[in-house]
């Protein structure tokens, strides 16, 4: 069986779309999805199947729309793909520390996309990086690190013009998730 790690757009943020975590792993268990497990209230699930990503994430999608009445968009990458994730970080360690010497919480992201972005949209979308950000763009995966805090990022604010929905997490979440999904492999 694949191990695969959803990764849900937007709930339990600012009192919108509030889904408790005990209820979403019930939910993906209803459906028939082995060694449910989830991490931290944001979003993050995972699990064992051996169905393709896009069927899952269609039947994913749809169930909790039918379970929880909103939609809700999942971007699903199996355990090998967040390995490579993490091993292609595209940011030297010593830019990561300065990074977060000058940042206020975290400094390094990824945005997890479900497809990847057309040239052009990207093209019209690094016009808000500043000189407190770097980005890269790599398939599916965007990198991105902050001098600054994330909250006072334009190009953060704005990663819906690359034209394909995102969903961002920390480094360290998904360092943890990675973990997570290695001892679901052991």
């Amino acid at each position: 069986m694949i191990t695969y790690i959803a990764l849900l757009r937007g709930i339990n943020v600012g009192g919108k779309n509030m889904i408790k975590m005990a209820l979403l792993k019930e939910m993906f268990e209803s459906i028939g999805l082995n060694q449910v497990q989830t991490y931290i209230q944001s979003g993050n699930v995972l699990f064992k199947s051996n169905e393709d990503e896009q069927h899952l994430r269609q039947r994913i999608e749809h169930e909790i729309e039918v379970v929880f009445g909103f939609p809700i968009i999942v971007t699903l990458r199996t355990a090998d793909e967040l390995e490579r994730i993490l091993e292609k970080c595209p940011f030297s360690q010593e830019e990561v520390s300065l990074a977060e010497s000058s940042s206020v919480g975290e400094s390094l992201y990824v945005a997890f996309m479900l497809e990847e972005p057309v040239e052009e949209a990207v093209g019209k979308w690094i016009v808000y990086a500043n000189d407190n950000e770097k980005y890269h763009v790599s398939g599916r995966e965007v990198y991105l690190l902050f001098s600054d805090s994330v909250r006072n990022s334009k190009l953060s604010a704005n990663i819906h013009k690359l034209g394909v929905p995102a969903t961002v997490r920390n480094w360290k979440t998904i360092n943890k998730l990675s973990t997570m999904a290695k001892e679901m492999e052991a």
